[in-house]
Formats: structure tokens, sequence, C-alpha cells
């Protein structure tokens, strides 16, 4: 396999892992707000308090492994998508100490301030994050030279906003599966009942975002027509989420987790078979102007050496996540030292 492609299968892996991990948290703040009372958003916190940063790991992953197999891309994506970048960036921070400012004082006010910050910096990230994929299906203006001439506006079209709404709904899905799964009492018998409600909003903007990638992005679908069976894809992912409530009803809400999880790797999947071989596409001239594996690849070499560093770090970091999420498993338990 050309060393190019098989990088950008760790990368799109890396985005995977990032999507689902990072999504719930991303998921459980937006619903932050939405808890009832102090004890509940304890719960809430502490239900993603010893993951969070180790889940965040995997972007660090997607923007090295852009700048070391891809250079060219990675120059045009931080110069050109800057400003959006800052956003996200100052999301993550933002919703870092959120987490680990609001338990520091009992008062009421400096709770529900951070609290604030917690949901919205949450929301934020996760706009920012579906904005990029959007922008990267819809393309950008990018000249002959590989570089982004547009203006931060260009960022804010109708189908990449639409794009932001179905992300931000899919993780504030997956985050009320994975707070189902932790908690239990009161705050479980709460968000059970959320989960339908957040499964139909998803379901709402998954259709619409299908609707206008089939009348306005073909270039999405050409994969069908080159590889029929490819469309079994977003069956396959529909009928994932699907079965959420069948499982949560059966009381397996660890299933009805994986099935979530499994539903966003599907969707991941269908976007990188409808860009590929593409990483940001040019509005001005598709064919000549876009950036693709091929075109920003480092050497090969490089790409050799880079991946003898994947096949010995990668299993690192798979065997730390293992292990912090067997420790941590199980119900969510609130102590004094607890956030």
């Amino acid at each position: 396999m050309n060393l190019a492609i098989l990088w950008y299968l760790v990368l799109g892996l890396a985005s995977m892992a990032y999507c689902i991990l990072d999504g719930f948290d991303l998921g459980v703040g937006a619903l932050h707000l939405f808890a009832r009372t102090d004890e509940q958003r304890r719960i809430f916190l502490n239900a993603i308090g010893p993951v969070w940063d180790g889940n965040e790991v995997w972007i660090v992953i997607m923007m090295g492994g852009l700048f070391a197999g891809f250079p060219n891309a990675y120059a045009t994506i931080f110069s050109g998508f800057y400003t959006l970048l800052m956003f996200l960036i100052a999301g993550l921070m933002f919703r870092a100490c959120a987490i680990e400012f609001r338990s520091k004082n009992e008062s009421p006010k400096w709770r529900s301030f951070w609290d604030v910050i917690f949901s919205l910096s949450s929301i934020l990230v996760g706009l920012c994050v579906g904005l990029l994929l959007g922008n990267m299906v819809e393309g950008v203006p990018i000249n002959a030279g590989q570089e982004y001439v547009g203006t931060f506006a260009d960022f804010f079209r109708p189908y990449s906003i639409i794009v932001a709404i179905t992300a931000m709904s899919l993780f504030a899905m997956h985050g009320t599966i994975y707070l189902t799964m932790k908690t239990e009492g009161e705050a479980h018998q709460i968000v059970r009942k959320w989960i339908n409600y957040a499964i139909v909003v998803f379901i709402f903007f998954y259709c619409v975002t299908t609707v206008a990638t089939i009348l306005y992005m073909p270039h999405m679908i050409e994969h069908i027509f080159r590889m029929p069976w490819t469309i079994v894809i977003p069956i396959l992912a529909f009928l994932a989420i699907l079965n959420i409530p069948r499982l949560v009803k059966k009381g397996k809400d660890g299933w009805a987790f994986i099935f979530s999880c499994l539903s966003i790797a599907l969707l991941l999947i269908l976007f990188g078979l409808g860009t590929y071989p593409t990483i940001v596409r040019s509005t001005i001239d598709p064919a000549t102007n876009s950036l693709t594996i091929f075109n920003v690849a480092s050497s090969e070499t490089t790409l050799r050496i880079l991946m003898i560093v994947v096949l010995i770090g990668l299993p690192l970091v798979l065997a730390y996540g293992f292990w912090i999420y067997r420790i941590f498993r199980g119900k969510v338990q609130l102590h004094k030292t607890s956030y």
C-alpha cells in the first residue's frame, strides 16, 4: 500500500478516536446546564473527570500527524483556518478551566458561572469541529500556490453551518448515552428521558445534511457509483442509531454506548470515502488547486520513519487509554475529592 494512503488511514483512525472519545465529553458539556441540581452537575463532571484530558490527546495526534505527514496541508489549514482554530483552542482551554475551577469554591454564583462556561465552551468546540468538517467537504478558496485566499466569513456558509449543527447534535446524543451508562439514581432517570429527544434531534439534522449533500455536494456520493457496496455504510449508521433506544429500554446501557460509537465511526468512514483523496477541497479550481494526500505528502523516507514512530507510540496510547477506562469503569460515585 502507498505510504501516503497508509498515513491518511492513520489520521482517519485518530480522527475517529477523537470524535468518539472527546465527543461524549462535548456532549456531556452541552447538556450540563439541563441538570437540575448541583449534585447532578457534579455527577456529570465526574462522569468525564478521569478521562476528558486523555481523550484530547487524539486531537494532538491528528494535528501532529498532519504536520509530519502532509506539511503543505498543515500549513494551508493552520493559516487559512487560523481564526476558526483559535476559537476551537479557546473552547478547549475554557472547558478545562471550568472543569478544574468549578468545585474549588462552594459559592452558588461561582459554580453557576463555571457551569455556563463549561457548557458554552463545549458547544463552541463541537460547532468548530463541525465547521471544519463542513468546509473540508464544501471546499474553501485555495489558489494555485496552495494558499487560502478567503476570509473568516467564508467559513459560515449554509452547508457548513448545517454540518456544524449536525455534529453538535451527534455529540449531544453520544454524551446522553454515555451519561446513561455512567450514572445511577435520580440523575440516571433524568438522563434516560433525554435519549429519545437527543436521537430525534440528531436524526432530523442528519436527514437535512444528507439531502443537502446529495443536492449540493455531488462529489461526496461519487464513491457509491464506483463502489455500490458503500451504500450500506449510511444505512448501517442509521440502523445503529435506531437500535439505541431498544437497548436502553432493555437496560443494556453499555451496548447502547457501543452502538453510538459505531454510528460515529461509520459516519466518519462515509466522510472519508466521500472526500478521498482530498484533504482540503478548493472552490476556485477543485481539479488542480485542491490539496490531496498525493500532492502534499512528505517524502517516502519521511513517511516510512513516521510509520515506525506510530507503530511504537500508538500501542502505548491505546494501552494507557484502556488502563484508565478500566480503572474508572462503573457508575459515578461522589466523594470529597470529586469535582
